[in-house]
């Protein structure tokens, strides 16, 4: 990773490993874009148990999201699986943290994307994406989708939509994310990199 590169955001939570790996495709695709660098962060659960404390550093993955993160992104991709048709609460806890950074305007014109996975082909994979774009316009982001100019959106038969990468990944968490899937979220991914080159100057 070059310290000049400008950095894009990849931030997600994942339960059972399926939101994960959609993100560590889109930081792929990032990583396709010369010039461009993705930073791979995901957030902490929630407990039910207010006594209960996450551990300082995850058991697998990726680190947790300091301050620090979203003021050096030139972009953010922002992942979640699907709760009822809505962003995780982790994921919304974090961003219901983040007053001081609107009040700022750390994150206000910087490009965005989303991305999820659900256990049900209809649980609720484009509101979940829409759920997660509105705080994001609220901070003034530029909120990028995936145009029809993707072959695989026509295509697909699980996971993909115009509003970001999706997957389903079935109810016992067993279904493999397909290649249309792996297609799309790797494109997203490329054209958030595209996009801050393009904002950056950033030489192609």
């Amino acid at each position: 990773m070059n310290v000049t590169n400008p950095i894009i955001l990849v931030l997600y939570y994942s339960r059972h490993g399926a939101t994960r790996k959609l993100a560590e495709l889109i930081a792929q695709g990032i990583e396709s874009v010369p010039g461009i660098d993705a930073r791979l962060r995901t957030v902490p659960a929630v407990s039910t148990v207010t006594e209960a404390v996450a551990p300082s550093v995850p058991d697998s993955g990726a680190p947790y999201v300091e301050r620090e993160d979203l003021a050096e992104c030139a972009g953010l991709a922002l992942g979640s699986p699907t709760r009822f048709g809505n962003m995780a609460a982790s994921v919304k806890y974090f961003l219901d943290g983040t007053a001081a950074e609107w009040l700022g305007g750390t994150l206000a014109g910087k490009p965005a994307a989303v991305f999820t996975s659900t256990g049900s082909l209809h649980g609720g994979q484009e509101s979940t994406l829409l759920s997660m774009m509105i705080p994001l316009l609220h901070h003034g982001m530029m909120v990028l989708g995936l145009p029809y100019t993707q072959p695989e959106l026509m295509t697909t038969s699980s996971g993909g939509s115009p509003y970001g990468a999706t997957h389903w990944s079935g109810i016992d968490n067993n279904k493999p994310i397909t290649d249309d899937e792996k297609r799309l979220a790797v494109a997203l991914g490329r054209r958030l990199a595209e996009t801050v080159a393009r904002l950056h100057g950033v030489a192609r």
